[in-house]
């Protein structure tokens, strides 16, 4: 079953959230008001609204031989669009971790990489080298 998924986040500031991810992430502005949006991230809704500071605590945990963040959202999409998305970012300004494969010759091999949203979100996008085995344990 295909089901798009909806997210709702606190937000220090609208402008900047839609900034970031209409204008470099490239998703599109859904309904909004004064202190809520409605991102269109791949078909995926994200709802923010502004709350000021808040803080997340979190730890990080290990991957292979990478640390990740135990608290991050992201989208899987296929690999030209993640290729594309990828090389712009790495161009921009903003700090982007270096591409990683993860589960390297295993089921669910994918490439990962992070952004981190104006509002400290870690943002994961993956593309999987087989689509079957987003979900798989074994083939």
């Amino acid at each position: 079953m295909k089901a798009q998924f909806h997210l709702a986040l606190p937000c220090k500031s609208i402008e900047v959230t839609k900034n970031f991810y209409t204008s470099i992430l490239g998703a599109s502005l859904g309904r909004y008001a004064d202190k809520w949006a409605d991102i269109n991230l791949y078909d995926n809704q994200l709802t923010f609204t502004q709350a000021g500071d808040f803080n997340f605590n979190f730890k990080n945990y290990k991957l292979g031989e990478s640390v990740l963040p135990s608290f991050h959202f992201g989208v899987i999409i296929p690999v030209q669009v993640w290729g594309d998305l990828y090389t712009k970012l790495f161009k921009s300004n903003h700090e982007v971790t270096t591409e990683v494969t993860f589960m390297k010759n295993k089921i669910g091999e994918h490439l990962s990489f992070f952004i981190t949203d104006p509002n400290g979100y870690m943002i994961e996008f993956k593309s999987f080298k087989t689509e079957n085995e987003v979900f798989c344990t074994s083939v």
